[in-house]
Protein backbone atom coordinates (compact mmCIF):
# COMPACT_ATOMS: atom_id res chain seq x y z
CA UNK A 1 0.00 0.00 0.00
CA UNK A 2 0.96 3.28 -0.88
CA UNK A 3 1.29 6.15 1.42
CA UNK A 4 -0.04 10.17 0.82
CA UNK A 5 2.50 12.71 1.78
CA UNK A 6 0.71 12.96 4.91
CA UNK A 7 1.52 9.24 5.88
CA UNK A 8 -1.97 8.24 5.62
CA UNK A 9 -2.69 5.45 3.28
CA UNK A 10 -4.08 6.01 0.15
CA UNK A 11 -7.96 5.09 -0.58
CA UNK A 12 -8.88 2.29 -2.60
CA UNK A 13 -10.09 4.20 -5.59
CA UNK A 14 -13.23 1.87 -6.53
CA UNK A 15 -16.16 2.46 -9.23
CA UNK A 16 -18.47 3.99 -6.03
CA UNK A 17 -15.80 6.37 -4.36
CA UNK A 18 -15.47 8.02 -7.92
CA UNK A 19 -19.31 8.34 -8.46
CA UNK A 20 -19.41 9.84 -5.17
CA UNK A 21 -16.53 12.31 -5.65
CA UNK A 22 -17.99 13.18 -9.02
CA UNK A 23 -21.38 13.93 -7.74
CA UNK A 24 -20.02 15.95 -4.77
CA UNK A 25 -18.06 18.08 -7.39
CA UNK A 26 -21.13 18.41 -9.80
CA UNK A 27 -23.04 20.40 -6.58
CA UNK A 28 -22.70 24.41 -6.07
CA UNK A 29 -22.67 24.26 -2.55
CA UNK A 30 -22.60 21.84 0.75
CA UNK A 31 -24.56 18.78 0.31
CA UNK A 32 -25.73 16.44 2.76
CA UNK A 33 -25.16 12.29 2.31
CA UNK A 34 -28.82 12.02 1.67
CA UNK A 35 -28.21 15.20 -1.24
CA UNK A 36 -25.44 13.29 -2.53
CA UNK A 37 -27.24 10.08 -2.63
CA UNK A 38 -30.71 11.62 -4.16
CA UNK A 39 -28.51 12.93 -6.93
CA UNK A 40 -26.13 9.97 -7.37
CA UNK A 41 -29.89 8.08 -7.92
CA UNK A 42 -30.97 10.69 -10.03
CA UNK A 43 -28.02 9.75 -12.27
CA UNK A 44 -29.08 5.74 -12.27
CA UNK A 45 -26.66 4.58 -9.63
CA UNK A 46 -26.88 1.94 -7.35
CA UNK A 47 -24.81 2.92 -4.53
CA UNK A 48 -26.40 2.64 -1.31
CA UNK A 49 -26.81 5.27 1.45
CA UNK A 50 -24.78 3.80 3.62
CA UNK A 51 -21.95 3.33 1.48
CA UNK A 52 -22.54 7.03 0.31
CA UNK A 53 -22.61 8.88 4.02
CA UNK A 54 -19.13 5.81 4.80
CA UNK A 55 -17.51 7.23 1.79
CA UNK A 56 -18.09 10.64 2.73
CA UNK A 57 -16.71 10.96 5.70
CA UNK A 58 -13.91 9.24 4.73
CA UNK A 59 -13.11 11.87 2.49
CA UNK A 60 -13.78 14.38 4.76
CA UNK A 61 -11.03 12.48 6.94
CA UNK A 62 -8.28 12.19 4.40
CA UNK A 63 -8.62 15.60 3.04
CA UNK A 64 -10.65 15.45 0.13
CA UNK A 65 -13.17 17.25 1.13
CA UNK A 66 -14.34 19.68 3.34
CA UNK A 67 -17.44 19.17 5.72
CA UNK A 68 -19.27 21.46 8.11
CA UNK A 69 -22.29 21.20 10.59
CA UNK A 70 -25.28 23.03 8.89
CA UNK A 71 -27.86 24.89 10.69
CA UNK A 72 -29.98 22.37 11.32
CA UNK A 73 -26.91 20.05 12.03
CA UNK A 74 -26.33 17.91 9.61
CA UNK A 75 -22.80 17.63 8.13
CA UNK A 76 -22.81 18.40 4.94
CA UNK A 77 -19.52 18.04 2.06
CA UNK A 78 -18.26 19.99 -0.65
CA UNK A 79 -14.86 20.00 -2.53
CA UNK A 80 -12.68 23.16 -1.67
CA UNK A 81 -9.56 24.41 -2.86
CA UNK A 82 -7.02 23.22 -0.17
CA UNK A 83 -5.41 25.26 2.80
CA UNK A 84 -7.14 26.70 5.76
CA UNK A 85 -9.79 28.92 5.25
CA UNK A 86 -13.71 29.31 6.01
CA UNK A 87 -17.21 29.80 4.12
CA UNK A 88 -19.39 32.33 4.00
CA UNK A 89 -22.97 30.08 3.11
CA UNK A 90 -25.95 31.53 1.84
CA UNK A 91 -29.21 30.21 3.58
CA UNK A 92 -31.37 30.48 1.13
CA UNK A 93 -29.58 29.16 -1.58
CA UNK A 94 -26.83 27.28 -0.49
CA UNK A 95 -24.13 29.24 -2.23
CA UNK A 96 -20.80 29.09 -1.13
CA UNK A 97 -17.99 31.24 -0.99
CA UNK A 98 -14.88 30.33 0.47
CA UNK A 99 -13.05 33.25 2.52
CA UNK A 100 -10.17 34.09 4.68
CA UNK A 101 -9.94 36.40 7.47
CA UNK A 102 -6.61 37.20 8.39
CA UNK A 103 -7.73 38.98 11.42
CA UNK A 104 -9.63 36.48 13.29
CA UNK A 105 -6.54 34.06 12.32
CA UNK A 106 -4.43 36.73 14.58
CA UNK A 107 -7.05 36.57 17.22
CA UNK A 108 -7.20 33.35 17.53
CA UNK A 109 -3.12 32.64 17.76
CA UNK A 110 -3.13 35.85 19.91
CA UNK A 111 -6.08 34.03 22.35
CA UNK A 112 -4.17 31.37 22.29
CA UNK A 113 -1.00 32.78 23.41
CA UNK A 114 -2.68 34.28 26.25
CA UNK A 115 -4.15 31.13 27.78
CA UNK A 116 -0.60 28.97 27.14
CA UNK A 117 -2.48 26.95 24.74
CA UNK A 118 -0.92 25.74 21.34
CA UNK A 119 -1.92 23.72 18.13
CA UNK A 120 -5.06 25.48 18.11
CA UNK A 121 -7.43 24.23 15.36
CA UNK A 122 -11.10 26.11 14.79
CA UNK A 123 -13.89 25.92 12.39
CA UNK A 124 -15.94 28.79 11.74
CA UNK A 125 -18.16 29.05 9.21
CA UNK A 126 -20.53 32.26 8.47
CA UNK A 127 -24.01 32.02 7.53
CA UNK A 128 -25.96 34.92 5.98
CA UNK A 129 -28.41 35.66 3.05
CA UNK A 130 -26.58 36.17 -0.73
CA UNK A 131 -27.40 39.29 -2.62
CA UNK A 132 -29.31 37.46 -5.04
CA UNK A 133 -31.47 35.61 -2.43
CA UNK A 134 -32.00 39.24 -0.69
CA UNK A 135 -33.49 41.02 -3.51
CA UNK A 136 -35.47 38.06 -4.74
Amino acid sequence: MTSTDLGRPNPRQTRQRAEIRHAVEALASFATAQEVHDRLRHEGSGVGLATVYRTLQAMAGGGELDSIRNPDGQIAYRTCSPGHHHHLICRTCGRTVEVTVPQLEQLVRGMASDHGFARIDHEVEFFGVCTTCATA
